[in-house]
């Protein structure tokens, strides 16, 4: 069994959702922890769990992050996790559950395994992994939008994510 560290400082999870129909927003969490079993060798023996501090949610404009903290979208103050928690993991695919405001749904995200290194800055053995996926953010309840005059919306529905996660391994 290989034991992961996740190294906070050298890992990210940022998204981005059409605005307007023409642009998109993009943003990030800065605050959540990864925590990941198994056997580095055998990717499906992988078990992978992460969260996520909703309240950390940064756009890089105060009004919109205090806008999809509130109940029209991520509701932080009753629901102030985002949780998955894997179910299967092959070399290219990841299948888990994710929470989302007390809604849990099946998802299969793509995951792309970037092997085992030595950093030279320590000697130490690291590892890595990038999840990429969309997920509908009309299926955890975040239905707010605007019609707008011209036709469409303002938002999509479709929210894209990449989560880079990079682990020091102790064995």
């Amino acid at each position: 069994m290989t034991n992961f560290q996740l190294d906070k400082a050298h890992s990210s999870i940022e998204f981005s959702i059409k605005h307007l129909m023409v642009s998109k927003v993009k943003g990030e969490f800065t605050e959540f922890d990864g925590e990941v079993t198994g056997d580095i060798n055998d990717l499906s023996s992988l078990q992978i769990k992460g969260s996520v501090k909703v309240d950390s949610i940064d756009t890089n404009n105060a009004d919109r992050d205090g806008h999809l903290k509130t109940g029209d979208f991520f509701e932080a103050a009753t629901y102030p996790e985002i949780k998955f928690v894997s179910k299967s993991v092959s070399e290219n695919k990841i299948t888990g559950d994710l929470t989302i405001k007390d809604q849990t749904h099946e998802e299969t995200f793509d995951l792309e395994f970037n092997g085992v290194h030595k950093n030279p800055m320590d000697g130490s053995s690291v590892t890595g992994f990038i999840i990429n996926g969309t997920v509908n953010r009309e299926k955890y309840g975040m239905n707010f939008n605007q019609a707008l005059e011209t036709g469409g919306v303002m938002l999509g529905k479709d929210v894209k994510f990449e989560v880079g996660t990079e682990f020091r391994i102790e064995e």
